[in-house]
């Protein structure tokens, strides 16, 4: 087994092992980094539904709550505009789902999951806690969902949810008098729940991977290349002629030029001390034959 064998093969793994160790490094930060955006995006998401909610509470209920005697729009409720305008606003996020989840809500459809239930208690027990972030596994896969209270801190929401007397009738009509009545102010009462796939972050942190892999690989080449032409020139070739050389000593023949390599590293030494060795050599010879 050559020398130049032994040092392309101890090269070799030494770039696989950089590879592996640097592009797990890079998924790991490019993964962190799409985790990041993605809660970007969320908090767009958020801040688009909250803009719809206040301009439904400071605009839309008051035009539209005086015949709720006789007529009750859902769209006077700050819930049902934010859900509604998010669906149409869902084009620009395909991937994102939102909802306004709540323990004991006037419209069935807001009934929170097992998952939304827990969050939504999590948050009541904990006023503290601006906002609760957790990926969670499911059959369609792992999604990042993060959950924003949603708190009564405004009198005026009590007047559709806190008795069904106070409540608007037409309201009482179309939903009934058993659901979402009994919230107080100050109460959190249900959570703004949004919900992403981990996979956007998988994917770009595979896209990413695969482009450093290919360019630690071209880097490996180039470096494998480079090391063997300057193993051959400066410590092979040198080498090989010194032990030509010590071949031919060895075998009496003292015709062949003494090799002398030039410059001041190790194998230059070794190549003058060689050539001392030869000359005490041949003299010994000499000596012996005289």
């Amino acid at each position: 087994m050559g020398l130049r064998f032994k040092f392309n093969i101890v090269l070799f793994l030494t770039c696989i092992l950089g590879i592996a160790t640097a592009s797990a490094i890079s998924y790991f930060i490019v993964q962190k980094s799409a985790v990041q955006e993605i809660h970007h995006s969320i908090n767009l998401v958020r801040a688009n539904a909250i803009a719809v909610r206040g301009y439904t509470v400071s605009h839309i209920t008051p035009t539209l709550t005086e015949d709720n005697d006789i007529l009750f729009y859902p769209e006077t409720v700050a819930s049902f505009s934010a859900q509604s305008v998010f669906a149409r606003f869902k084009a620009m996020f395909p991937e994102f789902s939102y909802k306004e989840a709540a323990l004991n809500p006037t419209n069935p459809d807001d009934l929170p999951n097992e998952l939304e239930a827990e969050l939504i208690k999590r948050l009541r027990e904990d006023p503290s806690l601006d906002q609760i972030s957790q990926v969670v596994e499911t059959g369609d896969g792992r999604f990042l969902t993060v959950a924003f209270p949603l708190t009564i801190n405004q009198q005026g929401c009590l007047i559709c949810h806190s008795t069904p007397e106070a409540a608007p009738p037409a309201m009482v009509d179309l939903y009934g008098e058993e659901n979402g009545f009994g919230w107080e102010l100050g109460e959190t009462v249900g959570a703004q729940i949004i919900s992403a796939p981990m996979s956007i972050a998988d994917r770009r942190a595979e896209e990413t991977g695969i482009i450093l892999i290919g360019g630690f690989t071209l880097l490996f080449v180039l470096i494998f290349l480079i090391t063997n032409v300057m193993l051959g020139g400066i410590v092979l070739r040198p080498v090989r002629r010194m032990s030509e050389v010590a071949e031919k000593v060895s075998l009496g023949d003292f015709s062949i030029p003494e090799y002398r390599k030039k410059g001041k590293d190790e194998i230059s030494s070794l190549s003058l001390s060689f050539n001392r060795v030869r000359r005490s050599l041949e003299r010994a010879m000499s000596m012996i034959d005289d």
